[in-house]
């Protein structure tokens, strides 16, 4: 029988979007909706869908799309009641869609989407602005400390998207973080565009990252703090006592470095020269012994001759990332590198030129992983399969990072730590087994 009071919320994206969406289904369900997440199309009858969608590159914008397609033709084989769109793709391109895809029941974007559920009951919920139904293992979760972007990078849409940067306040964050280990949370991934800035546009101004992790880590239940997507520029320094003082704070940062050339970073708008990377990650790297750092590199941006792409690949064969992934430019409508310079490398030169830069982390990350066999880790198990307990150290953050894969010699719980020896070592992957 048709279940006219459910809605499916199906995310497309980055974390950030995911906290979006699992705040939208706390507030379906506080309406009386039976809300659930990314389920497929088919197992849906009577359902309406809600797709909370990306806009920032090219692949991402086609996949969102499809997937508006798809709920489409779903809802007019009657598998689903309604399709409703919301997200940075709605967000960016609203009045286009609504021009091309009348067919959707109704557009929302990436800041009113509130709107749906009083659209929908005709009534709004009291529903605290953090509370949420976390749709990750329950053991962790993404803290999204706040929304916009101040940098304006030549290649990236994201402030046209999201606009300026917003800090949440830091009493409502260190709530949040203490409803959530009631809840059973023990893993914070705190997220943001830009963790350096936090803080910066609060009353009294000043970069506060330090100040918040700090207080996070002294609430009782918190077992890893894990900080994603710092900004190079104006890096927040005071975070790297902090983050060597806790032993519940991961030694891994996510900070995006893009490039290492000069005349590259200058066309990219980064305001940062090679040199200050370099004394960057080495501050970061001495002041936190042991730290794994995950980046992200561009390949083929305007300005990148055979030179400047020699210089990244000798940077990355020096600096010896722990974690890294790079991808292709792709130019972007309405940004800076787009009205400014001529996208005039070759797609097959950027491929190669991508393909050479993946395949020298690779036999970094092997040397890396092999360095760690004989170790004993400490691990968190995420889940299971026939053979292994599915498990993650500090360093490894949840979806992007390796796994370690734990012999069931003895019997482990999902959501609990325990000490594992590395028994071997794969380019992506770790074998271990329990210390018991």
């Amino acid at each position: 029988m048709p279940r006219k009071n459910g809605i499916n919320v199906i995310t497309m994206g980055c974390s950030k979007n995911l906290v979006d969406s699992e705040r939208l289904l706390k507030m379906l369900r506080d309406s009386g909706f039976e809300a659930i997440h990314d389920a497929p199309l088919d197992e849906c009858n009577g359902y309406a869908a809600v797709i909370n969608t990306c806009g920032f590159i090219g692949d991402a914008k086609e996949e969102s799309i499809n997937m508006i397609l798809e709920a489409v033709k779903a809802r007019d084989a009657g598998l689903l009641s309604k399709v409703y769109v919301m997200g940075c793709l709605s967000e960016r391109y609203r009045a286009e869609l609504e021009k091309e895809m009348p067919e959707v029941d109704g557009w929302y974007g990436k800041f009113d989407w509130q709107a749906i559920v009083r659209d929908l009951s005709r009534n709004f919920p009291a529903t605290a602005p953090w509370d949420r139904i976390i749709t990750t293992p329950r053991h962790h979760a993404y803290l999204k400390i706040a929304e916009g972007c101040n940098r304006f990078c030549a290649f990236c849409a994201i402030p046209l998207i999201t606009g300026r940067y917003k800090s949440r306040p830091e009493d409502e964050i260190l709530q949040e973080v203490r409803e959530l280990t009631g809840r059973g949370v023990k893993e914070f991934n705190v997220i943001a565009q830009d963790l350096s800035a936090y803080g910066s546009d609060l009353p009294g101004g000043g970069l506060r990252l330090a100040g918040l992790i700090d207080s996070m880590a002294q609430i009782p239940g918190v077992e890893w703090i894990r900080l994603h997507y710092a900004y190079p520029t104006q890096f927040p320094y005071d975070i790297l006592p902090v983050m060597a003082r806790h032993r519940n704070i991961c030694k891994y940062l996510d900070i995006a470095l893009q490039h290492c050339a000069d005349p590259v970073l200058a066309n990219m708008r980064r305001h940062i020269t090679c040199a200050e990377t370099e004394e960057l990650l080495d501050r970061i790297r001495r002041e936190v012994p042991g730290i794994h750092i995950r980046t992200t590199l561009m390949v083929g941006f305007p300005g990148e001759g055979e030179d400047e792409f020699r210089q990244l690949v000798d940077f990355v064969r020096t600096q010896k990332f722990e974690r890294m992934g790079a991808f292709a430019y792709c130019e972007e409508d309405d940004t800076y590198a787009a009205r400014n310079f001529a996208d005039d490398i070759p797609q097959d030169v950027k491929q190669q030129r991508l393909d050479c830069l993946m395949k020298i982390q690779e036999e970094i990350s092997m040397e890396i992983q092999q360095s760690k066999v004989g170790t004993i880790q400490r691990v968190i198990i995420d889940s299971e399969n026939e053979d292994f307990y599915i498990a993650r150290t500090q360093f490894d953050s949840p979806e992007v990072d390796p796994e370690v894969l734990v012999e069931k010699t003895a019997t482990l719980k999902t959501g609990e730590f325990y000490d594992v020896e590395i028994t071997e070592a794969m380019p992506f992957e770790l074998i271990a087994r329990p210390c018991l």
